[in-house]
């Protein structure tokens, strides 16, 4: 097809006219011609409308100025996004790219956006990413260059008459300037977006690489790990020491963009973060829990990378549980209590962190991170003196000490653990790493030294062969969106709870969820899980049923209203969410 001299398609309007396509300039028209009547004549501008280099998509209505604003999609084709090659021709560049362009539409749309009316009128908005890179639908790159945004404006108006010149400056001018301003590649820094592209691909080598050398985690020399508050996930400003790996742990990973990356590598097996308070321990943890998904540049952990199965698990007072299988760390409850299909209103720390694991372990995970400051004591550990003060026979809890070689020799499932007043794990740490002024020391040796210099005279309290629960399989009708008159709700007011039908999920304790996007994405795939459900899918299939969905069609997979505010998860998250419904039941 002809092209003028900047790439874009020649005579867009006049040949889309003649296929039957509207044009903007008819839009302006109907809008015009709107002015002043009911908030409902917006309808009339529902549909597909194009403009000289992009195509305008109205998806959806709102219903009024004060409602959710009306959600909006643009599409430029790759001539006219103009974005280079190098920047989407792998996938880990796509998104690296999509995040970039994403934020930046996001920061301007904030400063372009001005007050023209009513309620939310005038309102431009698009959910941006945040520290992490990942699949979200607010933009997406495909895979020949071209370019699609999904966002949300409100539709102007005084009290709810329609206000239509009003809507002509959004529609026709304001968001045009936002499109040509930020989604297409000339409107960038050319390293600014090879940066974007290049920083997430080479962390997906980094993943890649870990299996090949036997390693959970990698976390780069010159890494930046500590953050500036517990609600602000960006990288803390100041004095900060900058992670260096002890001799004995650095490997050297080759990746595409960067060349050789050296690190800490920490390997497979039982690996201790040990030191004293305010050393960074559970800093570096936090740095491994987040390198399930890539940084964007800038961050400090962009080099930072776990295996992709490593999952947090804490004691959770107060959480409801399903038919979990907690026999291997608890059992003989008194009353007669089943622990083999255990179920609970409000499980106690203990109860709830065994429950954790083995619902991490039905997901899949192959790694289990554990703080003890978030931990159940009497579930970590009991250590001789109480022992033989409450013997074996009184005590039905197997604490995960002694359970935490079985998992790793038997189900091959590594832990990380931080520690700093329990000594006795040093008789079954295979690999041991102090903390000292936030600087890592390997001291695997010394434990082993102290740990025999030092005997606890701590016996075992492993009662049975450690074997992975069989799967449960939700009952029909458990999960269940509905709420009143609506067939589907689903609602997230924050950073911590999914509203999903009638019921509130309480997910304040899953620290690996780290955006609203991921949460308004796992209650859709929640709703999918609901119609999925028969009495013989186990928990692990219905996983597997998402994932492959997702992986089909993307995240559009989970709700046919195609928004711009999701983004993608993990299984493990997925999981944790349907066993923190209150109304889960299991055959």
């Amino acid at each position: 097809m002809a092209k003028d001299g900047e790439g874009r398609q020649k005579d867009t309007s006049t040949r889309d006219r003649e296929k039957g396509l509207r044009d903007h300039e008819e839009l302006a028209a109907r809008l015009r011609a709107i002015d002043g009547r009911g908030y409902k004549a917006y309808l009339d501008i529902k549909g597909a409308w194009e403009f000289d280099d992009f195509t305008l998509h109205v998806e959806h209505v709102q219903g009024d100025p004060y409602a959710a604003p009306s959600r909006v999609r643009i599409t430029l084709p790759p001539d006219v996004a103009a974005l280079p090659a190098s920047a989407w021709r792998t996938r880990p560049r796509a998104l690296g790219t999509a995040a970039c362009l994403a934020r930046a539409f996001a920061a301007t749309a904030r400063t372009a956006s001005s007050r023209r009316g009513t309620g939310r009128s005038g309102t431009i908005r698009m959910d941006a990413p945040g520290q992490q890179v990942m699949l979200q639908t607010a933009v997406h790159v495909y895979d020949d260059g071209a370019v699609e945004a999904r966002f949300q404006v409100g539709l102007p108006a005084r009290g709810r008459r329609v206000l239509g010149r009003e809507a002509v400056e959004l529609l026709t001018a304001d968001v045009p300037e936002l499109v040509r301003g930020t989604l297409r590649g000339p409107a960038h820094e050319a390293p600014v977006l090879e940066r974007h592209a290049a920083t997430n691909e080479d962390a997906e080598h980094l993943r890649a690489a870990l299996d090949e050398q036997v390693l959970v985690a990698f976390v780069a020399d010159g890494a930046l790990l500590p953050r500036r508050s517990g609600v602000d996930d960006r990288p803390l400003e100041g004095t900060v020491v900058p992670f260096a790996s002890p001799e004995s742990l650095r490997v050297s990973v080759e990746v595409p963009n960067a060349g050789t990356v050296t690190g800490m590598g920490i390997p497979r097996g039982v690996t201790l973060i040990v030191g004293g308070g305010f050393h960074g321990k559970s800093t570096l943890l936090r740095a491994v829990e987040a390198g399930v998904y890539n940084h964007r540049p800038g961050d400090g952990r962009e080099q930072v990378v776990a295996v992709a199965d490593a999952v947090k698990v804490r004691a959770e007072d107060g959480r409801s549980v399903a038919g979990v299988d907690i026999s291997p760390f608890i059992d003989g409850l008194p009353l007669g209590v089943d622990t083999h299909r255990f179920g609970t209103p409000n499980a106690s720390g203990s109860t709830s962190q065994a429950a954790g694991i083995v619902e991490a372990l039905e997901a899949g995970a192959g790694v289990l991170l554990v703080d003890e400051d978030t931990s159940a004591t009497n579930f970590m550990i009991r250590d001789r003196r109480m022992q033989a003060l409450v013997p074996k026979e009184g005590e039905p809890i197997t604490p995960f000490i002694d359970r935490i070689r079985a998992l790793h020799e038997e189900l091959d499932v590594s832990s990380v653990l931080v520690l700093g007043g329990s000594g006795d794990y040093l008789d079954v740490a295979d690999t041991v790493v102090v903390m000292r002024d936030y600087v890592p020391d390997d001291v695997t040796g010394l434990a082993r030294d102290v740990a025999a210099a030092h005997p606890t005279g701590r016996q075992s309290e492993e009662a049975r062969a450690l074997v992975r629960p069989a799967p449960r399989a939700p009952a029909p009708g458990c999960v269940d969106p509905r709420r009143r008159k609506k067939p589907v709700s689903v609602k997230v007011p924050d950073t911590r709870t999914l509203l999903f039908g009638d019921e509130e999920i309480d997910l304040a304790s899953l620290e690996q969820l780290v955006s609203l996007e991921q949460i308004r994405a796992i209650g859709q795939a929640l709703v999918r899980i609901a119609r999925e459900i028969d009495g013989r899918a186990t928990v692990p299939e219905l996983l597997d049923r998402v994932e492959a969905a997702v992986e089909r069609e993307g995240l559009d997979a989970l709700d046919p209203r195609r928004p711009g505010d999701m983004a993608a998860f993990r299984r493990f998250e997925l999981a944790a969410a349907l066993n923190r419904l209150r109304t889960l039941r299991v055959d």
